[in-house]
């Protein structure tokens, strides 16, 4: 399972960016997808996750500003980022919870694509 993202670049504050991200390969099923963020000498964390049903999950310091959606029969995610913040520099990464057959067990593996740099100056 092969997750690309797109999108990503320089922004000023208060501006807006839009991410992307498509999932391919094999797999039964696409649960879970999310956007995470890595910001330099900080831990990963969440952003924003959507579930398969369209139920939605946000970190407090995006809630109102960031909003997630996800195409399923595309299997693609996405993440536009408003009213952007310096705070929000940081590398984003797609991750996706799928379902695959191996050896004829079902069995859940989580993917994450290439991360993608978001720079937002003040």
């Amino acid at each position: 399972v092969q997750l690309q993202a797109s999108g990503g670049g320089l922004v000023q504050a208060g501006g807006s960016l839009g991410l992307s991200c498509a999932a391919s390969g094999s797999f039964l099923r696409i649960n879970r997808m999310g956007w995470y963020r890595q910001a330099p000498g900080k831990e990963r964390e969440m952003v924003a996750r959507i579930t398969s049903g369209g139920s939605t999950d946000y970190a407090d310091s995006v809630k109102g500003r960031f909003a997630i959606s996800r195409d399923n029969a595309e299997n693609t995610v996405s993440l536009r980022m408003n009213s952007l913040k310096p705070e929000d520099t940081a590398v984003y990464y797609c991750n996706a919870d799928v379902h695959r057959i191996l050896t004829g067990t079902l069995v859940g593996m989580t993917y994450w694509g290439k991360g993608t740099l978001v720079t937002v100056s003040s």
